[in-house]
């Protein structure tokens, strides 16, 4: 066993290295000559929460009508901006990396993974903000609170995997950013984060689809897990989840296979065309 971590060790020594400096300057940069510097990482969300919760929560009363309801929609507006971040940053890795890429020889996949894991960064701030808010108003903790690990290690992996697709996409055709930026507005709004899931489960607009239309929201690896993470950590009565909507366990299975898929596509093409990417840059 020691050997074999000695072998993993040696062998990607070099590539951790150049991972940890990467991520080191990237975050460094990311807030050069700004007067509150990493203050945006956690500014940033806290005003994009405010101007939902005045607009949807108080304005258009889309709110589940629990105290609980404030910190459930910034937890929801944080793991949104990470896979926003991820994606949109990773997105443009390779390009942006183009030159060091020519000059510094090392596996090309670092760049996307130190851009998802600046991301990550900011995201741990961002949750430290949120548990100090669900201290504030008083959160419930159960021993749910355990299965967190596993909902942000599925959330990192849907949001590698789109970032390793995008940012291979993206060196062949420049078109795919506008064409996510599109994309991401379409989810954003087709996903309960902005309101909750049991306005579409009691809509009688929806002619009783609500239910229906609840579960397919939540086929969706995103909105699942998002969903998953404000049930294990603020109110698990208030926010339902595929696992509490459905007893078939194929449609259970339908979100982290899909999240699982995400990543494979992801590493495939990724590996498949990396060698071509100085070619084409």
């Amino acid at each position: 066993m020691m050997a074999l971590v000695k072998k993993l060790q040696d062998r990607y020594h070099y590539s951790l290295v150049v991972l940890k400096e990467l991520v080191k300057t990237d975050f460094k940069l990311r807030y050069q000559g700004s007067f509150l510097g990493i203050g945006w990482s956690v500014l940033q969300p806290l005003m994009l929460f405010c101007v939902m919760y005045a607009v949807f929560a108080k304005f258009l009363r889309m709110s589940d009508g629990t105290p609980t309801y404030p910190v459930v929609l910034l937890m929801g507006i944080s793991a949104w901006q990470f896979v926003q971040e991820s994606t949109s940053v990773g997105l443009r890795a390779i390009v942006d990396r183009g030159d060091l890429l020519r000059k510094i020889h090392f596996p090309n996949y670092i760049v996307v993974v130190s851009s998802t894991i600046g991301a990550l960064i900011s995201f741990a701030i961002n949750f430290v903000v949120v548990l100090l808010f669900a201290l504030f108003t008083h959160v419930h903790f159960t021993w749910r609170v355990l299965l967190l690990p596993l909902n942000f290690i599925q959330l990192y992996i849907i949001a590698l995997g789109l970032a390793l697709l995008l940012s291979t996409m993206y060196v062949y055709f420049r078109d795919i950013s506008h064409i996510w930026d599109v994309l991401q507005q379409v989810l954003f709004y087709a996903m309960p984060i902005i309101y909750p899931l049991s306005m579409v489960i009691g809509n009688n607009s929806l002619r009783g689809y609500g239910l229906l239309i609840a579960k397919i929201q939540l086929l969706n690896p995103i909105a699942q897990v998002i969903q998953d993470i404000r049930h294990n950590l603020i109110a698990p009565e208030t926010q339902p989840t595929i696992w509490t909507m459905t007893s078939n366990p194929l449609l259970r299975a339908v979100p982290i296979v899909l999240s699982i898929l995400i990543l494979v596509l992801g590493v495939y093409v990724f590996k498949r065309n990396n060698r071509k990417f100085a070619e084409v840059m």
